[in-house]
């Protein structure tokens, strides 16, 4: 188990590193929507690659941060009995909820998407937009974001069942949204 622990540890400094990445691209983003409005009421000039650099980096954010979410547990969950039972109630929970869920739902979905990606690869794919971007980068971060939210799981599950046979405290504290 300490092996699988240091395993865990490299997985989560990995996912720190990304998740602060995917922090700053947020700033990016909001700069280059702001100088794209900027420019456009200013100048009256607009390019789509601007528009596209955006959705790209949203895209980046969204799929590179999920592993730094669930890293934190500050992920979304359907809270019908969670916050009612005991921390090793959470971690079972957990434990089955990754297992069958989330690392075989996120490694599907990296396996289907990367013929996507590789297609668009090999055939040089671009936006059909005028001054739009080529899109196999975006098509990869789709197979990437999934991978890593897999490796991630794989390192929340070592943490809980480490957590069960009583090597490590695990923090199962949830908060509901107050939506």
């Amino acid at each position: 188990m300490p092996v699988l622990l240091k395993v865990s540890g490299f997985i989560d400094r990995i996912s720190l590193i990304i998740g602060k990445l995917a922090g700053y691209l947020v700033l990016l983003c909001c700069l280059i929507s702001a100088g794209n409005a900027l420019i456009r009421y200013t100048f009256n000039y607009s390019s789509n690659g601007w528009l596209e650099i955006q959705w790209y980096l949203f895209a980046f954010v969204v799929l590179l941060g999920a592993s730094h979410t669930l890293r934190l547990n500050e992920h979304v969950r359907v809270d019908l009995i969670y916050g009612a039972v005991s921390d090793r109630k959470r971690l079972w929970i957990d434990v089955i909820g990754l297992v069958v869920f989330l690392i075989p739902s996120c490694l599907y979905l990296a396996w289907l998407s990367w013929p996507v990606f590789a297609l668009s690869f090999a055939q040089g794919e671009m936006s059909s937009n005028a001054g739009g971007l080529i899109r196999w980068p975006v098509k990869l971060i789709i197979v990437s974001g999934f991978a890593l939210l897999a490796l991630q799981g794989l390192s929340e599950l070592i943490k809980r069942i480490a957590g069960l046979m009583g090597f490590v405290e695990v923090d199962t504290t949830y908060e509901k949204p107050l939506q």
